[in-house]
């Protein structure tokens, strides 16, 4: 059986998993009928409904959307996430999924892991959540628990190949417990020298073998000790530390740095102020969602050619090569979109398309899914958004940045429109895009920009069919 088939299995039952005795949070993980991979919900009567949802409809009803997991998408908090713009109810219904669905994964990895100190890790765990349900909270939602238990389960099933890394469980109970501050006695082998702890940082034992850990064993100011670094003005962390910030041994485009210098820490802490304080200047209201979204930061390798990247797992991140802070801000809004979208697409399906690479999307030169075009779109009509305020508060070439978003999303939206895989929730959805984008034309750029950049767009979609013409009839607006 694999990881997915898991995660759409029904859940067995089994220990409490921590946090789901807690008041407002999900309860007992259950079954998310027809899910896909990795998409099941909590089963709280309720959970997920964001403050003052607007309707009580039967599923699939004009006021809201009842859907598995008993999570309900109410009309305004579909559009409003839609829209892109920030609201009170797309985060508590984005921060409420993520969890939901952490702990539905949690629960897999423990029911597939085999007895011993699995068990006694997770009453570890139990005992810090009786005494600081925050932090407990705060260490399975860390974004690398969500890497690690993605491949963790991955490998418990697969037939072959390296077993699970299941003593990463110590880790994430070790750190709960430092952070609840109760008493504790636990070993933990290092690997490869260090011994990861989520949210905290690593230790790096002078001697070989297992290590006892205990209350005392965390001190900041320690030799043995690397604590994770907190960029300025809030939690958020630049993790270059956790071994699992990233999918781990896997190639793909983007690679996370190495280890920072305090050099390469000081450079992240001036471009990362820098960028809240744009955001904060011309839109409060997505630097404040930010915030509230987004735990840690992953700086990219040198030679890495994208701005920034989400990993589906490690949701509360984003990777980002250390950039200008008006470029930072920029990537801080368009990523911070795919978290969102992920959270929204994990319990309302918005398509049934597959995953066959078939359409022209602007801002890259392959073709992609309508899974990467929706995502997209989603992305560049925040920044279509943003770089219009920022426009409006004199930010050099702005206005330029903006046209050349809003260009690329109403390049696409028609083409979204037409797309008979749309759910009926995906309809409006796209119908709620479509709005956001026409708003814009309240304040259009000065002169001619909106045509500039339109006709130099037309150019790139001629020059991509030319090099697609079996996708040509795809990539008409």
């Amino acid at each position: 059986m694999t990881a997915d088939e898991t995660m759409r299995g029904r859940i067995r039952s089994g220990p409490a998993l921590p946090g789901q005795r807690a008041p407002g949070v999900p309860g007992p993980p259950g079954p998310a009928p027809g899910a896909g991979p990795a998409r099941g919900v909590g089963s709280a009567p309720g959970a997920g409904t964001a403050p003052g949802a607007d309707g009580a409809a039967a599923p699939g009803g004009p006021a809201g959307r009842a859907v598995p997991g008993g999570f309900r998408v109410s009309a305004r908090t579909l559009r409003a996430l839609a829209s892109t713009e920030p609201s009170p109810e797309g985060t508590a219904l984005v921060r409420d999924v993520r969890w939901s669905k952490r702990l539905v994964l949690l629960r897999a990895v423990l029911d597939a892991a085999p007895g011993g100190e699995a068990g006694a890790h997770w009453e570890l765990l139990e005992a810090a959540e009786r005494q600081d349900p925050g932090a407990v909270r705060d260490v399975l939602l860390y974004p690398s628990t969500g890497v690690w238990a993605e491949e963790a389960l991955r490998r418990l099933h697969a037939p072959a190949g390296p077993p699970a890394d299941l003593a990463h469980l110590g880790s994430l109970a070790a750190a709960a417990a430092l952070r609840a501050r109760i008493p504790f006695e636990l070993t933990l082998r290092p690997v490869q020298g260090r011994i990861a702890l989520p949210t905290l940082g690593l230790l790096r034992p002078h001697r070989l073998g297992p290590v006892p850990l205990s209350e005392d064993t965390w001190d900041p100011d320690h030799p043995a000790v690397l604590p994770l670094h907190t960029l300025p003005g809030g939690r958020t962390a630049l993790d270059d530390l956790d071994p699992y910030r990233a999918a781990p041994g896997r190639p793909g485009p983007v690679r996370p740095a190495r280890r920072l210098t305090p050099k390469g820490h000081k450079r992240w802490d001036t471009q990362w102020t820098g960028a809240l304080t744009l955001l904060e200047r011309y839109d409060t209201a997505r630097a404040r969602e930010i915030a509230a979204l987004l735990r840690s930061v992953v700086p990219l390798a040198g030679g890495t050619r994208s701005a920034g990247a989400t990993l589906p797992a490690a949701a509360g991140s984003v990777l980002a090569r250390g950039q200008a802070p008006p470029a930072l801000a920029a990537t801080l809004v368009h990523e911070t979109q795919h978290g969102k979208l992920g959270a929204l697409t994990d319990v309302l399906p918005l398509h049934t398309a597959d995953a066959t690479a078939r359409h022209w999307a602007p801002w890259r030169t392959d073709p992609r899914p309508l899974e990467g075009l929706l995502h997209g779109a989603y992305a560049h009509l925040a920044l279509a958004c943003y770089w219009q305020r920022a426009a409006l508060y004199g930010a050099r070439a702005a206005w330029a940045c903006h046209a050349r978003c809003r260009a690329q999303v109403a390049a696409v939206l028609p083409v979204l429109r037409r797309e008979t895989q749309l759910t009926r929730a995906g309809v409006e959805f796209v119908a709620g895009m479509a709005e956001a984008e026409r708003a814009m034309d309240e304040l259009p750029p000065p002169a001619d920009q909106h045509a500039t950049a339109r006709r130099a767009l037309e150019q790139e979609r001629r020059a991509w069919c030319a090099a697609h013409p079996e996708l040509a009839a795809s990539a008409r607006g």
